[in-house]
């Protein structure tokens, strides 16, 4: 009964070490059995999170539990693949700050030069301006926050690739340091073309930004259903 599928998905929900008032909140309200007439029920408001604990326990062999299984099945996908992009985004985030910090030390005074110069050999001579125009980003929207997971791992073996050389090789002046990132990008380039893979002014745009599913997911957070 759905009774018993709830209570099974209350006992999974403590063993997982959570409240479980704060999914599965319980509440009686008056429903309607006859002319003028009602009676109390008990009804629960059910958090995303209890939802999906119900599908995972309940018969499969039931349409309405097979949908679930099969959406929950869907979504979970989707926040791996959003996962991995949110991670790679924080890794380039980082990274860049470590970049400039080494291309300061090397002389750089023009940031917004400098990493155009590594945009320049990677995206085949385009800058961080051409791409946010191909792209056709919006005021203030950010292109890594724009890119797929290996838009952004091409972009951050450009990052960590350019501090290495900057440092090993002990670069000095603004030209050389901008020379030496333009170069970096353009064998990562020239790497991923030896390996077949697809160069990077031709990967998708994600069509929502990074900042857009982290909003999404704080909300999904906050859903009740019933």
């Amino acid at each position: 009964s759905i009774n018993d599928l709830i209570e099974r998905a209350k006992v999974a929900c403590k063993e997982s070490k959570y409240n479980v008032d704060d999914h599965f909140a319980l509440y009686r309200k008056m429903v309607g059995i006859g002319f003028k007439t009602q009676r109390k029920v008990i009804d629960y408001k059910l958090s995303r999170y209890a939802c999906y604990l119900i599908v995972i326990n309940g018969n499969p062999k039931k349409e309405i539990i097979a949908q679930g299984q099969t959406y929950f099945a869907i979504q979970t996908r989707k926040q791996e693949l959003s996962e991995k992009r949110l991670y790679r985004r924080n890794q380039t985030r980082k990274g860049n700050y470590n970049l400039n910090q080494t291309a300061i030390k090397s002389g750089v005074k023009d940031i917004a030069r400098f990493h155009n110069a590594g945009y320049k050999g990677l995206y085949n001579g385009e800058t961080a301006d051409d791409i946010f125009k191909r792209k056709k980003l919006r005021y203030r929207e950010d292109i890594l926050d724009n890119m797929g997971s290996e838009e952004l791992a091409a972009n951050l073996f450009r990052i960590t690739q350019a501090e290495a050389k900057l440092k090993r090789e002990n670069i000095t002046g603004e030209s050389n340091a901008n020379d030496a990132h333009y170069i970096v990008g353009k064998n990562v380039r020239e790497a991923i073309k030896k390996n077949g893979g697809t160069m990077p002014e031709n990967l998708p745009t994600p069509k929502k930004s990074l900042k857009q599913l982290e909003k999404e997911k704080n909300v999904n957070n906050k859903i009740i259903c019933k």
